[in-house]
């Protein structure tokens, strides 16, 4: 229940980081450091920084982040160098991507105190103070409340299950979607429609995955508050079909059935020959 809550509150977090919540900058980035730094221990300063980069490329090779992340591959031309360990987890990385997802929130982790340290940040002092507030408090109420052990094997089964929600949430977004080449000459719509895909939505799924699942409409307009993105579909789908672009949506199962086979087509390129 506790991981439900940590990504719930990462969504809110995403959400003022898109600027949807208040018309005031300054308002979301204040909920948005007590969001994510305070609340989950996530630096939102790295985060946004990262997540915009995503969005204006989004499945660009060399622009977007997100299609760089160690140890996975996303293109053959990532798969094709490996060997070693490195390629052997490539090779079976349709099975073991959701194993791996219980060490996002690890990765998450590392990455803010990196950026938060390391001065990466531009509220680097503030980020790091409600960082520090957040580990004692988390630390402090797991084991007031908790043996050392029982309280270790909390924290590990609370993160491990809160890396493969948040996870969960992203990855129908765009893995499996097509992958734009560096320098391509795609316009704006093009790019961000061609890249996303939607989950069919209903106030359940909607809710589960924070408005994520609306991912064309959100990255076409990412400042857009979340309730009216289900609104803007309807516009946005009918705009497509006008003019022969496709729009991709599809249900939860089937995005992730796509999602795997991705990953393993792609893990195939770091097989032996």
């Amino acid at each position: 229940m506790l991981a439900v809550l940590f990504t719930q509150v990462g969504f809110l977090g995403h959400d003022a980081g898109h600027r949807q919540i208040f018309r005031s900058r300054r308002a979301n980035d204040v909920t948005g450091l007590l969001h994510a730094n305070l609340l989950i221990g996530l630096s939102f300063g790295w985060w946004i920084d990262k997540h915009n980069r995503h969005h204006a490329n989004p499945n660009t090779e060399g622009a977007d982040p997100d299609i760089v992340v160690a140890p996975l591959a996303f293109t053959d031309d990532q798969a094709r160098p490996l060997r070693g360990v490195r390629a052997a987890v490539v090779r079976w990385q349709g099975y073991l991507f959701l194993p791996l997802l219980t060490l996002e929130a690890l990765s998450l982790y590392l990455n803010s105190v990196v950026a938060v340290f390391g001065r990466r940040v531009k509220r680097h002092r503030t980020e790091r103070l409600l960082l520090g507030v957040h580990a004692a408090l988390y630390l402090s109420a797991v084991f007031l409340v908790l043996a050392p052990l029982q309280g270790v094997v909390f924290i590990l089964v609370h993160q491990a299950l809160f890396g493969v929600y948040l996870g969960s949430a992203f990855a129908p977004n765009h893995k499996g979607m097509p992958i734009l080449p560096a320098g391509h000459t795609l316009d704006f719509f093009h790019r961000q429609v061609l890249t996303s895909r939607n989950v069919r939505g209903n106030p359940i799924v909607d809710a589960t995955l924070g408005g994520l699942n609306y991912q064309i409409e959100h990255h076409l307009f990412p400042s857009m508050p979340r309730p009216n993105l289900r609104r803007a579909q309807v516009v946005v789908r009918d705009f497509c079909r006008e003019h022969g672009v496709e729009y991709c949506e599809t249900t939860l199962w089937r995005s992730w059935r796509e999602v795997l086979r991705h990953l393993d087509t792609v893990g195939g390129a770091a097989r032996p020959v």
